[in-house]
Formats: structure tokens, C-alpha cells, sequence
């Protein structure tokens, strides 16, 4: 019996063996359910997916689809899998940070703020990291008589255009046109208070425009 074979084609296979009366009304049951899927456009003939609907309709529990005396059924799903074609990729899920961030209408703005977020994780990273250690030596001697100064490497690669942009998205006028407000420990949140930056945001990005 074919994959590739049209789902009409492997019913009537099943149809052909004169099951018991009972396993007939659930082969068609299945198939329509399946049929109706596939018409409005899913793609998603999983047993799962298909098992739950099964059990949502009183055809039978989605459990069952996996056990060997209802071989038959799944077969029938996994032949409109066949015939729908692979699932289409599930979205991928902004953070609720990322999202936000992508309804800021100016470019510039929106690229440093993308900046500050990636550095942001970048230090929690590393702060996980040195938690996690048992034992942490800090060698602040020069590398190759270079003064290792974060802060100032941080301020000094500001242009003034990007000092500029940095300072916009503190201001008041920036923040009510997103919806926005800062409160306390420097936390951006929008108007049902939800989380836009993590606290400390605000702080640090004026502690860095100050530098």
C-alpha cells in the first residue's frame, strides 16, 4: 500500500475487508474529519493533532491511535499526511522585549536599542556564567599595554549621532509616544504595566550617556 496513494483510495482498501459495522463508522468518521481539515487549508495531519480532534468529535480517544488494534485508523491519518504535503513551520516566538522593540518606527533608534538588549544579554550571560564558578581569578593587569577601561571604550565609541538616538529613547516625549513609562529600578513598562525592559534598563542606558 502507497503513501502516494489519493486517501479516498486507502479508505476503500480498508472498506473492502467488510470490517464490523462499528470500525466502518469510524473509518469514515476519520477520513471526513481528515477531509475537512485538508479543505480548509491544515496541514497538520500529526496523530496528535488529528487524535485530539477525534476525541473533541466522541469518534474515538486520541490514546488509542497508538495502540496496534487501531493500526487501520492511523494508517488513514498518516495517508492524508501524505497527500496534504509536510506541516508548514511553526512561527517563531518573539520575546515579549524583542517584540516591543519592533514597533519602534525609527530605524536608527530601533538598531541601538536592539544593540543595548543584545549587550544586556550578553553581560547576563557572562554573569550566569561567573555565578556558576567555583573559583574566579580577575587579571586586570594591561594586554599588550592596552588600558582596559569598559566604560570608557563604551562612551568613547558613541558617535554623536548615536548619543543623540540613545538620548531620544529616554526621553518623555519617545516613551508616551510608545505607550510607555519608566518606574522604578529603571523597568520600561507599557500602559497595562507589562514588562517592555527589564529594570535597570533605563539607569544603565543613562548612566552610559552620562560617561
Amino acid at each position: 500500500m502507497s503513501r502516494t496513494q489519493h486517501p479516498d483510495v486507502i479508505l476503500q482498501e480498508f472498506l473492502d475487508k467488510r470490517p464490523r459495522p462499528q470500525k466502518v463508522k469510524n473509518l469514515q468518521a476519520i477520513h471526513d474529519l481528515c477531509r475537512t481539515q485538508h479543505e480548509v487549508g491544515s496541514r497538520d495531519f500529526s496523530i496528535s493533532a488529528i487524535g485530539k480532534l477525534c476525541e473533541d468529535r466522541g469518534i474515538l480517544k486520541a490514546r488509542g491511535l497508538y495502540n496496534a488494534p487501531l493500526a487501520d485508523y492511523k494508517a488513514l491519518i498518516e495517508a492524508w499526511a501524505a497527500y496534504a504535503g509536510p506541516a508548514m513551520p511553526k512561527p517563531i516566538k518573539l520575546a515579549a522585549t524583542d517584540e516591543y522593540v519592533t514597533r519602534i518606527d525609527d530605524p536608527a533608534v530601533r538598531i541601538l536599542v536592539q544593540g543595548v538588549i543584545a549587550e544586556r544579554n550578553k553581560l547576563k550571560a557572562q554573569l550566569n556564567t561567573l555565578k556558576a564558578a567555583t573559583k574566579v581569578v580577575v587579571d586586570r593587569r594591561p594586554v599588550a599595554g592596552v588600558q582596559m577601561d569598559a566604560t570608557r571604550t563604551l562612551s568613547n565609541g558613541l558617535t554623536d549621532s548615536e548619543r543623540r538616538a540613545l538620548e531620544k529613547v529616554m526621553s518623555a516625549e519617545f516613551l508616551a509616544e510608545q505607550g510607555w513609562s519608566e518606574v522604578e529600578l529603571g523597568e520600561i513598562v507599557n500602559t497595562r504595566g507589562r514588562t517592555v525592559f527589564d529594570p535597570g534598563f533605563a539607569t544603565g542606558l543613562r548612566k552610559l550617556l552620562r560617561s
